[in-house]
């Protein structure tokens, strides 16, 4: 292998260049970002940058030693591979990029709704240096959606004294993510913290001064924020062959697949990682699209291994936090499949976990303000080893303790 292209100048995209050159590829290395500015790190964007407590999240990566060409304000238009193992050609603004190896990395795309109106959405950094210069005190601002984003946004929106609304077209917060008896249990936060919660809302169309519901009520905002959820950023790819659904479609290795139903055949020498990857897991025995950093993080070691055809597979539980009306709410797992829901703690407090189980698995963890039940129990999903599910309901026994020998 002699030429790696890698699309997309996320966290995804900066590991796969780590993971090449430290796994002992020699030969050329291309980054292509869309945006202009050095790979950077997002997580901040709704935190640090948002509340003005820092600029600048660029990834400390040393761009000469890791010998890489970056491609700076340059997008991927399309795909051509070649026969499966042989490669093909990148087409970009910036010419046609013939690979040996390519590593998609290009991320998702906030969805955003229907209107002639302003939506500030949250993915850039230039997206959250221009929230920032809006959230002043006593703007009216309105924020389309009760998500992990959502939530983030409307902490810092109130402590910078905005004049804050959410609608949610869901019964409760969080409802997508973690079900709506789960999500339920953050709504007391926002009246804390001096946010209107409008939930079972549903937004036709934002205009210029608000928003339209759809019942054709209006919602008056100086400032409108969507966050309703991203979307892989796939569009480059249409006609190349690769297998699309929801994601890139992989195989636990993230070899990208493609055909025209899944599963599809995998290619040695394309693969995806990060927001825009649909991976299977062997642990949940299902496909994963998992968007969130700690994915971004460590799956690109994977993908760098079986590129150059060191064998690998991916087989992690996904891992996720949001830092929200001053919580730090952990989640570990996968509970999608699981059987019951079981309460460490009371909820109306500051401190306390949900841990969902099938039979005596822990299948899943969701912790507000107890780090050590989060890294407990993350280790105990990850090594798969049953639980006693009255040891593990009770919050003043240690996680570690409730694994049955």
């Amino acid at each position: 292998m002699q030429r790696v292209i890698v699309v997309g100048g996320g966290l995804a995209g900066v590991r796969a260049v780590e993971a090449l050159r430290s796994r002992g590829y020699e030969g050329a290395l291309t980054l292509v970002s869309a945006e202009r500015h050095r790979p950077y790190d997002r997580p901040p964007l709704s935190k640090a940058v948002l509340a003005g407590d820092s600029d600048d999240t660029t990834v400390d990566a040393d761009w000469d030693a890791l010998r890489c060409e970056l491609l700076l304000g340059e997008r991927a238009t399309g795909l051509r591979p070649a026969e499966p193992g042989r490669g093909g050609v990148v087409a970009s603004t910036a010419g046609d990029l013939p690979f040996d190896g390519l590593v998609i990395a290009t991320g998702a795309a906030p969805v955003t709704l229907p209107g002639d109106g302003r939506q500030h959405v949250l993915r850039t950094i230039d997206d959250a240096r221009d929230l920032r210069a809006r959230l002043t005190a006593g703007a009216r601002v309105v924020i389309i959606g009760a998500g992990w984003i959502g939530a983030e946004v409307a902490t810092t929106a109130a402590a910078k004294g905005c004049e804050v609304t959410v609608v949610e077209a869901a019964d409760a917060p969080l409802a997508g993510a973690l079900g709506a008896e789960v999500g339920a249990l953050t709504a007391p936060w926002y009246a804390e913290a001096g946010v209107e919660l409008r939930t079972g809302v549903k937004v036709a169309e934002v205009r210029d001064g608000g928003l339209v519901l759809a019942g054709g009520a209006h919602v008056a905002a100086d400032v409108v924020v969507t966050g309703i959820g991203v979307r892989p950023d796939l569009s480059w790819l249409a006609g190349s062959g690769l297998l699309l659904e929801r994601g890139v479609v992989t195989d636990a290795s993230f070899r990208a697949c493609q055909g025209e139903a899944e599963p599809g055949s995998a290619r040695p020498d394309i693969v995806a990682v990060g927001d825009c990857a649909a991976w299977w897991s062997g642990r949940y025995g299902r496909r994963l699209l998992v968007e969130h950093w700690d994915t971004a993080l460590n799956a690109p070691d994977i993908a760098a291994a079986t590129l150059l055809g060191q064998g690998a597979a991916y087989d992690a539980a996904p891992y996720f936090w949001s830092e929200q009306f001053g919580r730090m709410v952990q989640y570990a797992g996968d509970h999608a499949a699981s059987e019951r829901l079981v309460h460490r703690g009371d909820p109306s407090g500051r401190k306390w976990a949900l841990v969902w189980l099938t039979g005596d698995r822990l299948d899943a963890v969701l912790t507000v303000d107890r780090p050590r039940d989060l890294v407990q129990a993350r280790r105990v999903i990850a090594a798969g080893t049953p639980v006693d599910p009255d040891a593990v309901a009770d919050p003043e026994v240690p996680v570690r303790q409730a694994v049955r020998g």
